[in-house]
């Protein structure tokens, strides 16, 4: 152990979400515990998919259900981030669980990065945090490769995520004018409701794993997107990224952490919460993204 982790017995296991970007998130806490000398071993469906962009972190497959509590035994403290999934009842499996979720109620608002690296601070006394989580390229792979396609990811985890298909149509249109090559991504269950506005005028990329889609998107040379843990993957592999929020406290709490990670809210002139979250998508126009996106490509 290196000097400085007081809690010197401490085995942590780490069980991330099934969602994308809480999966790469909570790499930040393998990556400070790791660096200051812990033993840690990562679960997930999410992280094992990208183990290989991990190659110094011991990742692992989730177990069958009626092997949670045979495989969590060694470890002295066991990381979930929410209390439902992957495992549930989870405190019933080991002695020293640790949610992650009440992070998330923080008043004051910082990023969820911040959130998880003081997390390490004050669980672990880690004489010093940081935000990477040590994601490193594929061999083979060059970096931004195609510097002109920009990737149009439209999905994202709910529907009230998702801004108007009409308006990306547009912002394609007006990039393709602007002289980038565009490329749509989304997971193949994701198709069949871009399918007739698609198909016959964009490129449209689907990937049978997130490897697959890593190795894309590193290559690319900008991304644009709903709040999505794609979004989250391509500012994370050093991409330049747009991503489009509802609100303004959201976006705080949940915009990507890494590189060049710009954000685009729409118009704030609607009053209060609700009316901002109902009618966002009608007020963040296609003119207002591609003037964020003008600004994001001089920097």
């Amino acid at each position: 152990m290196k000097e400085g982790f007081v809690k010197l017995d401490r085995r942590v296991a780490i069980i991330t979400s099934h969602a994308l970007g809480d999966t790469l998130l909570l790499m930040v806490i393998a990556r400070n515990l790791l660096d200051q000398g812990a033993e840690v071993a990562v679960f997930g469906r999410a992280s094992w998919a990208l183990r290989a962009w991990f190659p110094d972190v011991d990742i692992r497959p989730l177990p069958a259900d009626a092997q949670w509590r045979e495989t969590l035994a060694p470890w002295d403290t066991v990381l979930q981030m929410h209390v439902h999934q992957p495992v549930r009842d989870l405190a019933s499996l080991h002695h020293n669980v640790r949610i992650l979720d009440p992070l998330t109620d923080d008043v004051s608002n910082p990023p969820m990065v911040t959130r998880f690296t003081e997390f390490c601070r004050a669980e672990f006394n880690l004489p010093a945090v940081h935000t990477e989580n040590g994601i490193a390229p594929r061999a083979g792979l060059q970096h931004r490769r195609y510097t002109r396609r920009v990737v149009i990811h439209p999905e994202a985890s709910t529907p009230d995520k998702r801004w108007l298909p009409q308006r990306f149509l547009s912002l394609a249109r007006n990039l393709e004018r602007w002289g980038y090559e565009v490329a749509f991504v989304m997971a193949p269950d994701e198709l069949p409701r871009w399918n007739s506005l698609l198909l016959s005028r964009f490129a449209v990329h689907t990937f049978s794993s997130l490897d697959g889609l890593a190795g894309w998107l590193y290559e690319s040379g900008w991304f644009i997107g709903n709040d999505s843990g794609v979004g989250h993957l391509a500012a994370n592999l050093g991409v330049p990224t747009l991503s489009l929020f509802r609100r303004r406290a959201v976006a705080q709490r949940w915009r990507p952490a890494w590189g060049n990670a710009q954000v685009v809210l729409p118009w704030q002139w609607l009053p209060g919460a609700s009316l901002k979250e109902r009618f966002w998508r009608e007020t963040l126009t296609c003119s207002r993204v591609l003037s964020a996106f003008a600004r994001m490509t001089e920097e």
